[in-house]
C-alpha cells in the first residue's frame, strides 16, 4: 500500500508543470556602462588598491578561511584574499 500510495505521488510531482523565467545576459554585457570603468587588477594589495583608486564607500570585513573581505566603490566591488585582489566586480548599471 505504501508503495502505491509513493508512485502516486511522485506521478503526480513530475506531471506538476515548473514555470520559471529565465534571464540571460551575454557576459560582455554584465555591468553594463561600469564595465568600462578602470577597476583594481587581479595581485595588487590593498594600499595600492587605495592609493590608486582612493578610500572604498564601504568596507567589508573578512570572514572564512582563507579571509575574504570586500571594498565597495561607486561602480564596482573588489575582493581580497587576505590583503591581496582576487577579483574586482562591476555593479550593474541602472
Amino acid at each position: 500500500m505504501k508503495t502505491i500510495k509513493a508512485l502516486i505521488a511522485s506521478s503526480v510531482l513530475l506531471a506538476t508543470p515548473v514555470l520559471a523565467d529565465q534571464v540571460a545576459v551575454p557576459a560582455g554585457q554584465q555591468g553594463g556602462a561600469n564595465q568600462s570603468v578602470p577597476k583594481p587588477r587581479s595581485g595588487m594589495s590593498m594600499d595600492q588598491v587605495q592609493a590608486e583608486f582612493g578610500s572604498p564607500n564601504q568596507q567589508v570585513p573578512a570572514v572564512g578561511e582563507p579571509p575574504i573581505s570586500r571594498w565597495v566603490y561607486g561602480a564596482y566591488t573588489v575582493y581580497f584574499e587576505n590583503s591581496h585582489v582576487i577579483h574586482s566586480v562591476a555593479h550593474p548599471s541602472n
